[in-house]
């Protein structure tokens, strides 16, 4: 397992031991918590969103916006949909696959 280390202000460190401490977890287990909290989307709970929270009133959340498309126009949804109807059926080259 990767090992990290990180220099950051002596009261920061003395909070985050005694936050894990009140939690009764290690620093190791509490930091790492934290931090998965900050970068995946999927650790969800009550705990994981105060924790997101708070790292975004810090400025350390990056949060990714979702991405916007225009709806493509009228004219081509109509030559998609002609285009789809073209070609070999699937059916048929998976037949001739197998001959």
């Amino acid at each position: 397992m990767p090992q990290l280390t990180l220099r950051i202000p002596e009261r920061l460190g003395e909070e985050l031991k005694g936050a894990a401490r009140a939690r009764g977890e290690s620093l190791n287990r509490f930091a790492t918590a934290v931090l998965r909290a900050a970068v995946d989307p999927a650790f969800a709970g009550d705990e994981a969103q105060v924790l997101r929270e708070r790292l975004a009133r810090a400025g350390l959340l990056a949060v990714a916006e979702p991405s916007v498309r225009a709806r493509p126009s009228r004219k081509a949804v109509a030559r998609a949909r002609s285009a789809a109807g073209r070609g070999r059926a699937l059916s048929k080259l998976v037949s001739e696959g197998r001959g």
